[in-house]
């Protein structure tokens, strides 16, 4: 079993910095991201796990301009039917015509930070590359990051399969 991913303090300005140079995004952009994760749990509709998650997706439009995509969790009273806040904002995004994305936030009220579940796992992975970076918010702010490929190691992927038409499928 690995162990966790360090949490960073989401005060520590030089931290974040850094955090932003390895990422490949601007500290605007992180500081959007939790922001908008963090709001994103707001509306989370979770009556019955009473566990809110927001998620932000950052992307690139087809123009290249950046776009935040909120999503949040949306429960059911047949409780496995709920969706969750990162498979909310892909599916708001992939269905608006977005198909980059660089970075992916979540937000909870717990701390630690928590990660996405593996059916969203799965679900990044159709939509992100390895290298994308999911940072994890905590209550406090404090954060943790991992990449697509830290999240889900030999991963099954749209890579995987036949392409269409393909003899004997």
């Amino acid at each position: 079993m690995s162990s966790p991913p360090p949490i960073h303090s989401g005060a520590d300005a030089a931290q974040i910095a850094s955090t932003c140079a390895s990422l490949k995004i601007t500290t605007t952009e992180f500081a959007e991201l939790q922001k908008r994760a963090t709001a994103a749990k707001a509306t989370a509709y979770c009556r019955y796990s009473r566990f809110r998650v927001g998620a932000t997706l950052l992307c690139a439009d087809e123009a290249g301009d950046v776009v935040y995509v909120p999503g949040a969790n949306v429960e059911n009273a047949s409780y496995p039917v709920g969706t969750c806040a990162e498979r909310v904002a892909f599916g708001t995004a992939v269905t608006s015509g977005i198909k980059t994305f660089r970075a992916i936030a979540v937000a909870t009220d717990i701390s630690p930070p928590a990660s996405p579940c593996g059916m969203c796992r799965q679900f990044i992975r159709e939509f992100c590359t390895m290298e994308t970076p999911v940072i994890m918010f905590d209550k406090n702010s404090d954060y943790a990051v991992l990449t697509v490929e830290q999240l889900l190691p030999m991963s099954f992927g749209p890579d995987a399969l036949p392409p269409p038409g393909a003899p004997g499928y």
